[in-house]
């Protein structure tokens, strides 16, 4: 089950086609969906969690929390749409494209892929291209 929340005005508008793509991905990957929930929220609201639960007092994207077991997943990603937003202006992007990618990128998170060291993100940059590219064909 994927669930969208939110704690901001933002309203995601096509929930049915990102819970497809995202069960599709996990699929792909060889997992299966238990439950995920994608907390929308402000930079405020990300900003006081990444301080809190992972003492990075910085702005950031996302955060995910992974309670998945073996090939089970199951999670929380917040995702602060300000960020997304500059983000998409900065990398000179659709803000839907960046938001598509950061929603990606926390499941391929949970599916085992890392992003610390320059190989681990090359890695995750092309799992993210390769699922956006599926998001668009279907």
């Amino acid at each position: 089950m994927i669930n969208f929340n939110y704690e901001t005005d933002f309203i995601l508008e096509s929930e049915e086609e990102v819970t497809k793509w995202v069960i599709e991905t996990i699929s792909a990957e060889g997992f299966k969906l238990e439950e995920v929930n994608y907390v929308f929220c402000d930079d405020d609201y990300l900003h006081k969690l990444n301080v809190e639960f992972l003492k990075h007092d910085t702005l950031t994207d996302i955060i995910s929390f992974d309670y998945s077991i073996g090939k089970i997943i199951q999670g929380d990603v917040f995702i602060s749409v300000e960020r997304v937003k500059e983000n998409a202006i900065d990398f000179g992007v659709e803000f839907i494209d960046e938001l598509h990618r950061v929603i990606i990128h926390g499941i391929l998170h949970y599916c085992g892929y890392k992003d610390k060291t320059a190989e681990e993100a090359k890695t995750m940059r092309n799992k993210e291209n390769f699922y956006l590219a599926q998001r668009i064909n279907n």
